[in-house]
């Protein structure tokens, strides 16, 4: 039998063929890398070669429209400047032809003039709670009032609440201004608190504007367009007070009118006598309310009673009259303690043998004269 020989160096078929498959693999990655930069290269030698080829070409595609024309009158609008051509809401950003003239020259922004005097900013004083109220009470008033309003009709309205606050003849708190009245069936001096607007949910968007028009009332903003007024009233009615105040103008679609003769004087307007103590804020209790309650706010009356005032006043106080600067009254004098009142009091402190008014020392007497005169 003839002896079979193995040769310890042969490889299994199963080593040698995993061996040849790793090698082959790695071989084809290799090439494949080389031939995805080889077509890299041709494909910007594609770009690159008819560019460099034809370089006169290169404006054409780039031109929007006849944007190169000499004259601008001819000039064609770019496709952002046309209606439809945009972004949606793009419309916002057309203007008519007059809405860019330039400014005259008494324009400013936000109407930012004054009627007459303008009132003070409210320094405002009182507890947390006090504020919450306060710009609770406030922000329904804007709200229920100008929800619809432009940012200076909202303002208006605020600066409305605060000029009443600062006037003696109206509540001290901004709680107690916008529900003023509303206790009664009528009377009420904000529509919105007895004509059932308050069972309406407010809409969240219109709400935050308002608030933040109240925030800034409260932190001393102060609209200078409606000056001190009062009272205002929609363009829709004529109230019967209307003739009788002082129109101070139109802003958006409320009429704004101020107290004449006494009752408006400027210095009757003092913010700083708010000190909070802020109610809440809902209407009071429905309740009777007696005939001097249902005169007390109204505003011929209130009128009529600060004019009636001055007059008592002139006829008491002559000196008090318009026009008549009052006497200084003398200084009383200063109390001292006992020992120093057995002493002589006030008297010891007075001075004694002052110089006359005309009396001069003999060497001052001469004082701003020439002791010789230049060239004599």
């Amino acid at each position: 039998m003839d002896p079979v020989f193995s040769l310890e160096c042969e490889l299994s078929p199963r080593d040698f063929s995993a061996r040849l498959k790793r090698r082959a693999r790695g071989a084809g990655a290799r090439a494949q890398a080389r031939h995805r930069g080889r077509r890299a290269l041709a494909l910007a030698a594609a770009i690159a070669v008819p560019a460099f080829a034809a370089p006169q070409d290169w404006a054409s595609p780039f031109v929007i429209g006849n944007a190169a024309a000499a004259d601008p009158a001819v000039l064609e609008p770019m496709p952002f400047e046309r209606a439809g051509m945009s972004f949606p809401g793009s419309a916002f950003y057309y203007l008519a032809p007059e809405a860019s003239r330039p400014l005259e020259t008494d324009s400013h922004w936000d109407g930012e003039t004054s009627a007459g005097p303008a009132a003070r900013g409210l320094g405002f004083r009182g507890t947390a709670l006090d504020r919450m109220r306060a710009e609770t009470c406030l922000t329904q008033a804007i709200y229920y009032e100008a929800a619809s309003e432009p940012d200076a009709g909202q303002r208006a309205v605020a600066q409305v609440v605060l000029n009443r606050v600062a006037h003696p003849a109206y509540p001290k708190t901004v709680c107690g201004v916008v529900y003023q009245g509303s206790e009664k069936p009528t009377g009420c001096q904000f529509t919105f608190t007895c004509d059932g607007a308050l069972a309406r949910v407010p809409n969240r968007l219109f709400w935050e504007r308002a608030a933040s028009v109240a925030r800034a009332a409260l932190a001393g903003y102060v609209y200078a367009p409606v000056g001190l007024a009062t009272h205002y009233h929609t363009i829709a009615v004529h109230p019967y007070w209307a003739d009788s105040l002082n129109f101070i103008g139109t802003i958006g679609a409320h009429r704004f009118y101020r107290f004449g003769g006494p009752a408006g004087a400027p210095a009757l307007f003092n913010p700083a006598l708010y000190r909070g103590g802020e109610p809440d804020a809902a209407p009071p209790p429905r309740g009777s309310i007696g005939a001097a309650g249902e005169t007390a706010a109204d505003p011929v009356a209130i009128e009529q009673a600060y004019a009636a005032g001055m007059k008592v006043a002139a006829v008491a106080a002559p000196e008090l009259a318009p026009g008549r600067a009052p006497a200084p009254a003398p200084a009383p004098a200063p109390s001292y303690a006992a020992t120093i009142t057995a002493r002589g009091g006030d008297a010891l402190y007075t001075a004694k043998a002052l110089p006359g008014s005309g009396a001069v020392r003999p060497e001052y007497a001469n004082a701003g004269q020439w002791i010789a005169r230049p060239g004599s």
